[in-house]
């Protein structure tokens, strides 16, 4: 009922893929006995730090990638640094070093205090000119970057007295920290060294132990089930679930936190790790409930990396569906990889796992991922592209009016999943996400239709007008299934509704949106007689949903006359719940209220000032 039946398979193509299975998935025979030894051939663009390596070497090979990566924003470039267990820098000689786009930095411990680094990993604004006096030095592009599965030391032994003190992590969206913990100094969520503080429109942490934290500039941020020793600062929308020590909310909007004392539903990503004797495997972490504070050892189930296919780009699909069919999981190592037709995950408790910004570009108008109607499917670690061809969806999970099987235990989970349309070149998508099935977490994403890019457009009005007819993508995340939830749900700049959930009993913990900057006229911009599309859309017939802490922004650039009626537009029944939601008017266009005509308008005479609905419906 639901599921996709297996696929006739010849007898040569079953020989093929054992063979391939039996040869490390696809390596050749040397690396495929290196594989055997305990050391998997990841490709090029993965480097793997052993605590015996001269730190000076590590220091140099980190610093190099730094460099190329810094400005690199729609570069095709991706890497991952693994540490194996031990400790990296001393005291007096600190390893201290800065993530550049597309870089991962990740421990291979079992847990994270088996890999230290005395010293810093960071991320510093910006800086977009070379104008001396105007060099505009900013965290609001800091994209796509992860750190996970480490613990820090912060020393700053040797850095200038305004970075010295503490471990600068200023990033904005696509950006992940998952079972990290800071000791020895303060983590700092803004860059105020850097020409001063500025912006930033972060971000996500998860499963980590957190020092003072300052958040700073930061517009909007999700934490959820960590511990964290004291929190300052609140832009405009800071969510926390499940966390130790998280900030009371009762003064909401000011200061503008929401607080929930535990996760409705969690699990945490997938990691790799090197077990005691030497051999790489995955652990994957089962699905939890009402959970709160770290858990760094709690259920789950560890698979041999044997047992996964290790793609590189190049790869034919064919091979990687034969792989899975063949009861594979999947690896994505970092790289591009053209999809020309769907990668179709249709086995239940398949793990597609992406390392160092794996992104998947779609060709011909395909659907990178296809996900069947099965339970505990876990896509993680994945970008995925759009093409220049008009792809119907990017995502799928689940077929619309399936038979599917659920289980609410063993919820399919995407984690740190992101898509693009449009920014490294054209991009052309109706949908980027669509999720039927039942029961599916959403654990942390960014879908986005890219406000900026390379595609050689004309820069000004003309160029905005251009990219709204060819960087094409509708809608951004569309929920159907029942009893699905989003913990971190960022969707940007698309050009219908930006989310539009139809299904029952849904929940998101934190939204942010901002809506498309180009519309070139208000014709452009109206869903029938109403002025604009609201960036957060519950269904019509749906009964019950709950929001905590969403924010919808708007930015009209080329057409500052443009208004949007509603933020946020849901049904007016009492199962339908908004717990702190704003708008905010970035200087162009105007939303003219919070949610269903309620809530002052968020005109000019509100740049940067959010307007705040503390519930709707209110309470009584």
């Amino acid at each position: 009922m639901g599921r996709t039946p297996l696929r006739r398979i010849t007898a040569g193509a079953l020989a093929l893929g054992l063979a391939l299975a039996a040869a490390g998935a696809g390596s050749s025979p040397a690396a495929a006995a290196t594989a055997s030894a305990g050391a998997p051939n990841l490709g090029a663009n993965v480097t793997v730090f052993d605590p015996s390596m001269p730190l000076a070497d590590i220091q140099a090979k980190l610093d190099a990638t730094h460099a190329a990566q810094v400005n690199n924003e729609m570069g095709t470039q991706r890497y991952a640094f693994l540490f194996k267990p031990g400790t990296y820098g001393t005291a007096e000689k600190p390893l201290q070093f800065q993530v550049g786009y597309y870089t991962e930095i990740t421990g291979l411990g079992a847990n994270p205090g088996d890999v230290v680094i005395n010293g810093k990993v960071e991320v510093y604004n910006r800086c977009l000119s070379t104008d001396p006096a105007n060099p505009n030095c900013i965290a609001l592009v800091n994209f796509w970057r992860t750190i996970s599965n480490l613990t820090v030391n912060v020393n700053g032994a040797g850095q200038d007295g305004c970075r010295a003190g503490a471990n600068f992590w200023a990033v904005s969206q696509a950006v992940s920290m998952r079972r990290v913990q800071f000791t020895g100094g303060p983590l700092t969520l803004m860059d105020y060294c850097t020409a001063g503080p500025q912006y930033a429109s972060g971000g996500f942490i998860a499963n980590s132990k957190l020092p003072a934290t300052t958040n700073g500039s930061q517009q909007q941020w999700l934490t959820r089930n960590s511990e964290v020793a004291s929190w300052s600062n609140a832009v405009w929308n800071q969510v926390f679930a499940g966390v130790t020590g998280a900030p009371d909310d009762s003064a909401f909007p000011n200061p503008p936190y929401t607080t929930l004392d535990t996760t409705p539903v969690s699990r945490e990503k997938p990691y790799l790790f090197v077990d005691g004797s030497g051999r790489y495997q995955v652990r994957v972490p089962a699905a939890q409930r009402n959970t709160s504070g770290v858990n760094w050892s709690g259920p789950g189930r560890t698979i041999p990396l044997s047992d996964f296919y290790i793609a590189k780009p190049g790869d034919s699909v064919t091979k990687i569906n034969l792989a899975l069919a063949l009861g594979k999981h999947l690896l994505l190592t970092p790289g591009v990889y053209d999809i020309a037709r769907s990668i179709e995950v249709w086995r239940p408790n398949t793990v597609v796992l992406g390392i160092g910004h794996a992104t998947l570009t779609a060709v011909n108008g395909s659907t990178p991922i296809d996900v069947a109607d099965v339970p505990g499917v876990i896509v993680a670690g994945v970008t995925i592209d759009a093409g220049t061809k008009e792809s119907k969806v990017l995502l799928r999970v689940g077929k619309k009016h399936g038979l599917g099987i659920s289980s609410p235990s063993n919820p399919t989970t995407l984690s740190d999943v992101y898509f693009r349309v449009g920014g490294p070149h054209i991009g052309k998508t109706d949908t980027a996400l669509e999720v039927n099935s039942d029961d599916v977490l959403i654990d942390h994403t960014w879908v986005w239709r890219g406000d900026h890019g390379v595609e050689g457009f004309t820069e000004g009005v003309n160029g905005d007008t251009d990219r709204w007819r060819t960087n094409t993508g509708r809608y951004g995340a569309v929920i159907n299934g029942d009893d699905v939830t989003a913990t971190g749900l960022f969707v940007e700049h698309f050009q219908k509704y930006n989310t539009v959930w139809n299904g029952e009993r849904g929940t998101t913990v934190l939204y942010q949106n901002e809506l498309p900057y180009d519309p070139p006229t208000q014709a452009d911009w109206m869903n029938g007689k109403v002025k604009g599309y609201a960036g957060y859309k519950v269904g019509d017939r749906v009964k019950k949903h709950t929001l905590y802490g969403g924010g919808v922004y708007v930015f009209n650039q080329n057409n500052p006359s443009i208004e949007t009626e509603n933020g946020f537009e849901v049904p007016q029944t009492p199962g339908v719940k908004l717990h702190h939601i704003m708008t905010v008017n970035l200087s162009a266009g105007v939303i003219n209220h919070v949610v269903n005509g309620v809530g002052e308008a968020a005109d000019m005479t509100k740049v940067g000032q959010p307007v705040y609905v503390t519930d709707y419906p209110a309470a009584p």
